[in-house]
């Protein structure tokens, strides 16, 4: 088997948050060197396949002397159940467990640079999704322009990209106008968990650099991915394609498909290219998404 149950390491900028933890979570963040010093754990919804790894994993933080609180984000009337799994084989752990429930429309995480969204998915009981999205960043600065007008490198080229005037040495004063482009995008990540194609995701998605979408099944149990709750692969390249996202990775994938993943990656593809499926220790890296315009039209034509 390539493929434990759900959990997702989501690293940003030197942090790190999981997304859902399946049991074995901690064998696996060590097998594959994900570190373990995350800044909190998001469970989209209270089926055992994305929780049970969280009395494992809380032991082997407490093993590694962890000290700072950690933050155990579930959805709406999850929290019972949630402490009462931590508190399973995890009790007098030497730091905080605080556990909050989120609702679909509501920010789970409020960073420095970014925030979490919780957003309303289709399962058979109650489930989140969640996005990272970052704030917007500054435009291109013209440092060429910048020396033109006289302004030497240094803390000045920063002052006035970040929209200040500033006083040259000589005493003339050079305004910040033109020398920075318009604002560009920051990042926007989301996972869906378990869920059937669902318009929320869809809004949730839109534009995202990446989607990562439960396929569990391909197209000939449809039927059966309607009864439980789930996607296939097909539907999932559809919610992508119909999304704007730039690319697309699919889990969740049935343990009957695991000799021959590449009947989802197939079916996927036919609908929406850009699409890979993940196995154990595959990452992917987001890059920023700096195309301009010009370059946009490019890669349609």
């Amino acid at each position: 088997m390539s493929r434990n149950v759900s959990s997702l390491a989501l690293a940003r900028e030197g942090q790190l948050f999981l997304l859902d933890c399946g049991e074995g979570t901690q064998r696996q963040m060590m097998r594959y060197r994900v570190g373990f010093a995350p800044e909190g754990i998001l469970i989209t919804h209270l089926h055992a396949d994305h929780y049970l790894g969280l009395p494992g994993l809380l032991r082997t933080l407490n093993l590694q002397e962890r000290a700072d609180p950690l933050r155990l984000w579930g959805p709406p009337r999850s929290a019972d159940m949630l402490r009462a799994i931590c508190e399973l084989g995890a009790d007098r752990l030497a730091y905080e467990v605080d556990i909050r429930e989120t609702s679909p429309g509501e920010t789970a995480v409020a960073g420095d640079g970014y925030r979490v969204l919780a957003f309303r998915t289709s399962h058979t009981r109650t489930s989140v999704g969640f996005a990272l999205v970052e704030d917007e960043r500054l435009g291109r600065f013209d440092v060429e322009r910048a020396r033109e007008l006289g302004v030497p490198p240094g803390p000045l080229f920063g002052r006035l990209h970040r929209g200040e005037a500033v006083e040259l040495p000589d005493g003339r004063r050079v305004d910040p106008a033109g020398l920075a482009g318009p604002p560009r995008p920051g990042r926007k990540v989301v996972y869906t968990g378990d869920t059937r194609p669902a318009p929320e995701t869809i809004e949730a998605a839109r534009g995202a650099d990446l989607l990562v979408h439960e396929a569990t099944f391909a197209a000939a149990d449809s039927r059966r991915a309607r009864e439980t709750g789930h996607s296939t692969a097909a539907q999932a390249a559809q919610v992508a394609l119909e999304a704007g996202v730039r690319r697309l990775v699919l889990t969740h994938i049935s343990a009957r498909y695991a000799q021959q993943p590449g009947i989802l990656l197939r079916e996927a593809r036919a609908i929406f290219p850009r699409t890979d499926i993940a196995r154990d220790g595959w990452s992917a890296e987001v890059p920023f998404d700096d195309r301009s315009d010009s370059d946009e039209e490019d890669e349609t034509t």
